[in-house]
Formats: C-alpha cells, sequence, structure tokens
C-alpha cells in the first residue's frame, strides 16, 4: 500500500516488458546510445575525437549515475544538460565531446522515436499471438453452426469458427497498418535547435558534404534506415499522430471482439475464462459477470479518445518548436501503448479459455431454424405440387401465426406442425423435420474459416513465428 497515486495502467494492467520500454532507465540508457552514436560519427568525419574517449563512453554506458543527475538537476532545472554532466563525471576525457553541436531534441526527440518503434514491435507480437489463438479457435470451432444476427436479429445461420474470422479479420487490418507505421519510423538525426544543421556546418568547417552524411550515419547505427528529411528542432508530431492512430484501431478493434463475447455470454453460448475462486457479484453469488471482456471495452474507449491528444497537440505546434506538445507527450503516448498492452494481454486471455457451450447453441438455432427452412419447405412443397406463390402467403401468414405463439404465449416455435397441418403443403411433419438439419444453412461457413485460415493467416503467422508462443498474465 502507498499513500501516493498511481497509474492504474501500471498497477494493474500494463505488462512489465512494455512499462520497461517507457522506464527513465530505457530512455536515459538511450540517450548515451545516442551520445555515442553521435560521437563516433563525429570522429568519423575527421573531427578531433579519440578511440580513448569513445571507449570511455561505452564504457559507462549503462551504469548511470542517477544521484549525480538529480542532484544537479535541482541546480540547473534542465534534465539534458544535468544527464551530460553526469555523464562527463564517468568520463572525464570524454566529458567535452559529450553532446557535441547537438540540441535537447537531438536525445529527446530520437529518444521518443526509439521507444516508441520498440512499443510498436511489442504490441505486433501480441497481436500476432492474439491471431494464432483465435486461428485454433476458429479451427476448432469452425463447423459448429450458431445462429447469426443482424441487428442482433436472429438471421441465417453461420458457424462460431466464421464468427471468429470475422475478429480476427479486423485485427488483419490493424497488423497491415502496423506494419506500415513502424516500417515508415524515421529518426529525428541531429538537425539543430531549428532544423538547419548550422552547428554541424561550423563543426565541419562550412563542408555540406560532410553534415549531410551526419543523420544517416547515426541513424544506422541506431537501427534505422531513415531520416526526417526536413524538420524544426523537433520531428514533426504528426508521427504521433500517427502511431495513436494505429493503436486506437486495434481498441476499436478488440472492444467489438468484447461486444461480441459479452453479448454471447448474456446468451450463454460463449463464455470467457471464470476461475475457479472469481467473484461476479459482492450481492449476487450466482453472478459469472464479463469482466475481462468489459475491462478491454473500457480500456479501449480510454485509448480511442487518447488518440485525439498528439492530434491536437501536432496542429498546435508554432513554426520550429514550442513546447506545449511536452507535458501532453509524455502521458498521452506511454499511457496509449500501455493501455493497448493491457488489452492485447486480456484478449489473449480470453480467447485462450473460451468456453463453448453447443447444448446452448443448438437449443437457440433449432428454436428459430424453422423461420429460416421456409424457403427450402417452400420448394419442397413446390416440387409435391403444390403453387409458389399461393405457397409464399401460406408461409407468410403461418410464420407470423407461430410467431405470435413464441412471443405472446410463451410457447415453443410449432411453425412445422402448423405446415403439415396445412394441407397446401402435402408434407409430414416427418418430411419437414428432415430439412431442420443447421449444417444445411451455414453455406460455406467452414470452408470459409479454413481457406482464410490457409490463404491469409498462415503466412501472417509463418512470417512471425519467432514471436509466437506467448502467454498472456493478467494481474486483476
Amino acid at each position: 500500500m502507498t499513500d501516493i497515486y498511481q497509474s492504474p495502467l501500471s498497477e494493474r494492467y500494463a505488462s512489465k516488458e512494455m512499462q520497461y520500454i517507457f522506464s527513465p532507465d530505457m530512455k536515459f540508457r538511450t540517450w548515451r546510445r545516442l551520445w555515442i552514436a553521435l560521437a563516433e560519427t563525429e570522429k568519423e568525419l575527421g573531427l578531433n575525437i579519440t578511440d580513448e574517449q569513445i571507449a570511455e563512453l561505452k564504457e559507462h554506458k549503462d551504469d548511470i549515475n542517477y544521484d549525480v543527475a538529480k542532484q544537479r538537476e535541482k541546480e540547473v532545472r534542465h534534465d539534458v544538460m544535468s544527464h551530460v554532466y553526469a555523464y562527463g563525471v564517468q568520463c572525464p576525457k570524454a566529458k567535452g565531446i559529450i553532446h557535441l553541436g547537438a540540441t535537447s531534441c537531438y536525445v529527446g526527440d530520437n529518444t521518443d522515436i526509439i521507444v516508441m518503434t520498440e512499443a510498436l514491435k511489442l504490441v505486433k507480437k501480441k497481436l500476432v499471438n492474439v491471431l494464432a489463438e483465435l486461428a485454433k479457435f476458429a479451427d476448432a470451432q469452425k463447423a459448429q453452426p450458431t445462429l447469426a444476427f443482424t441487428h442482433f436479429q436472429p438471421a441465417q445461420p453461420t458457424t462460431v469458427g466464421k464468427r471468429a474470422t470475422l475478429w480476427m479479420n479486423e485485427l488483419v487490418v490493424d497488423l497491415e497498418d502496423l506494419d506500415y507505421v513502424i516500417g515508415s519510423m524515421k529518426l529525428l538525426g541531429s538537425k539543430g535547435t531549428t532544423g538547419t544543421q548550422a552547428s554541424f556546418l561550423e563543426l565541419f568547417e562550412g563542408d555540406h558534404d560532410k553534415v549531410k552524411k551526419v543523420d544517416t550515419m547515426i541513424a544506422e547505427k541506431m537501427g534505422f534506415d531513415k531520416v526526417q528529411p526536413v524538420s524544426g528542432q523537433t520531428y514533426t508530431r504528426k508521427v504521433d499522430t500517427r502511431v495513436l492512430n494505429v493503436l486506437a484501431g486495434i481498441a476499436a478493434s478488440a472492444h467489438k471482439f468484447s461486444n461480441d463475447i459479452r453479448l454471447l455470454q448474456h446468451l450463454k453460448e460463449i463464455e470467457e475464462p471464470f476461475e475457479k475462486n472469481q467473484i461476479g457479484s459482492s450481492a449476487m453469488a450466482y453472478k459469472r459477470n464479463p469482466m475481462r471482456s468489459e475491462r478491454i471495452a473500457s480500456l479501449a474507449n480510454y485509448v480511442i479518445v487518447d488518440a485525439l491528444n498528439p492530434a491536437i497537440t501536432s496542429s498546435t505546434q508554432w513554426f520550429e518548436r514550442t513546447l506545449d506538445d511536452s507535458a501532453n507527450k509524455r502521458i498521452s503516448v506511454p499511457e496509449a501503448f500501455l493501455a493497448i498492452d493491457g488489452i492485447l494481454s486480456l484478449y489473449l486471455n480470453i480467447v485462450d479459455g473460451l468456453v463453448v457451450y453447443p447444448k446452448v447453441i443448438e437449443k437457440r438455432l433449432m428454436s428459430e431454424l424453422p423461420f429460416m427452412a421456409t424457403e427450402n419447405i417452400m420448394m419442397d412443397a413446390v416440387k409435391a405440387g403444390g403453387d409458389r406463390q399461393e405457397l409464399h402467403e401460406a408461409i407468410r401468414e403461418l410464420s407470423m401465426l407461430a410467431g405470435k405463439n413464441v412471443k405472446e404465449n410463451g410457447l415453443d416455435n410449432n411453425l412445422l406442425e402448423l405446415i403439415a397441418a396445412d394441407e397446401r403443403f402435402n408434407l409430414t411433419l416427418e418430411d419437414l423435420k428432415k430439412t431442420m438439419d443447421p449444417t444445411k444453412y451455414t453455406g460455406r461457413s467452414k470452408e470459409q474459416v479454413e481457406e482464410f485460415l490457409a490463404e491469409v493467416i498462415k503466412p501472417i503467422l509463418d512470417a512471425n513465428k519467432e514471436d509466437l508462443g506467448l502467454t498472456a498474465e493478467i494481474n486483476v
């Protein structure tokens, strides 16, 4: 127990792995890696920097003297210069060339790009694992007939597996967007205070060719093949907008899945995992609330709304740089990632433990199937000598009567009995019951599942097989 506020995203929802990506330790270690990349690049392009200085920087890249940096920041009120100072204390031979020619955004903005890229990769890993679990579920349930709904009203049957492919297809669209954004992430490079690289032009005595190489050489050392072609002091904040829009898309897909599971759990057809000692309600001991799906919905709403933050920030930046992005950015971006991380962990956990109740599914489907079989019944009656137009009207009348019996009188659907008793159809109840095989009405559902898994999902899983096998751990 603590007496200060802690973010529920860290305490309850996000994984330790995602939390570390946005941790101060990750940030400041990345700063030091960037300072080493800058010094190496400047040395390789001819500045008077020695191997000994580089070696000293590398020796202390991970053992950060946080106490020194913290004390220094109290004095100078500048986080970057405090860490430059602290690094210099550990590296006396190199302290004079740390951060040479750079502005604060060299470490701040490049680190943000690096951190977001790593976070996007973790999101992709989790999303691919959700697809893998959904693929197993869809394959196992590909032939299980179930009542489909449009407008949450009974419609033509589908299969449980086919419905799962709808959830998967939305995630495939998200994965395509995710891959595009990861592939388009560009470092800021080292552009200087207004993006003109004037300080580097001074360092390299007017040699434009060398200055042009600075950005690409740093990017390569940091694992990137692209840099922002032009910038002010910062990378364009539209990058943050693009990144959070992808996360919002994933959140929307997960929300839709959670809605379906909550509705299916209400129908008692499918349930999310419910642990042996789990309590569904403090008052109603019998309840099994779909709390994991509800949590997905709740977190998804947060991410979808949070995507507005970087869009507003991007639109209000003035000229080459203003600092009204800082406070918003350091909250909205990490917390969107922490929330989507929690969402995908919940998604994976739910799919891994979904419980299907075929008997309940069959009972509901069979109660509605006579209505859905009327086209086939009418065709059989025409073959037996009936008039198509007359039979269509008769079925309409009898369907209304059967529906009234169900809705107003609470009786079972007796449409088949009503048709069998009508001489115009010339069909026995036994004849009619032969039409009540649900598999006759699911179309190509089973085949569509098989084709989707083989043609769309398998290539994705094959391409990401090294990331598979993830298990979801949820805290509460």
